[in-house]
């Protein structure tokens, strides 16, 4: 989030290198959508940062249930690190929330027990043809740009700095106003002159969006 983008076995090596001379140094890794990769190719794949030699003792990985089982509303995740720092965490979060409610629990467990691997990567399969149509749709409009496909999560972000002389805050704002269509600006991530667009909805209002959004483009040119 928001690109798309996945770091393979080969680039986590290298900035685990570049970590040895800095020992002190802790990383906290956000694997939320380690289930919704699409490995087109082997530098795909999801490899967990604490799995590359000398990084498991020094990481904390963040994962939980909102994006491969569609829980966000369950606000069910987890933290895997050292025992010290874990410890530490439990005594932070033990005065704050206590611990998951317990529907949210059984819903974990059941997630884990219940769902088949065969409708996890039907689910990968779905959330693939979304992706394409979207990349097909962005193809077809003047002015936009998208450097390189996602391989993983359900974003893209073109790049649309040909408009509104890159002011994507602006850009999202008159998109909403005339065409109710909701995208976020890249300038939120750092990224000006670009919109993130998410595709975890249906075909049916992805084709309505991808109209409203050609339609406005066409008339800001």
């Amino acid at each position: 989030n928001p690109t798309g983008g996945v770091h393979g076995e080969q680039r986590l090596k290298e900035i685990a290198e570049v970590l040895q001379d800095f020992p002190k140094v802790a990383i906290l890794a956000d694997e939320i959508y380690e289930r919704l990769v699409y490995e087109e190719t082997e530098d795909d794949k999801h490899v967990s940062f604490a799995a590359i030699p000398g990084m498991f003792e020094r990481t904390l990985t963040v994962n939980g249930f909102s994006k491969a089982y569609a829980m966000t509303g369950m606000r069910l995740g987890y933290l895997a690190a050292p025992q010290p720092i874990s410890k530490a965490c439990t005594i932070i979060q033990s005065q704050f929330t206590s611990c998951a409610g317990s529907i949210s629990q059984a819903a974990g467990v059941a997630a884990l027990t219940k769902v088949e691997e065969s409708e996890m990567e039907a689910n990968i399969e779905i959330m693939r043809g979304k992706r394409d149509y979207v990349i097909s749709q962005l193809a077809t409009m003047g002015g936009v740009n998208l450097a390189s496909p996602p391989t993983g999560a359900f974003y893209v972000l073109p790049d649309v700095s040909s408009f509104y002389d890159g002011d994507d805050t602006q850009l999202c704002i008159d998109l909403l106003k005339s065409k109710k269509l909701a995208l976020v600006p890249g300038s939120s991530f750092g990224a000006p002159g670009t919109i993130r667009i998410s595709y975890a909805t249906s075909m049916e209002e992805l084709g309505v969006a991808m109209n409203k959004l050609r339609e406005f483009l066409a008339e800001s040119k």
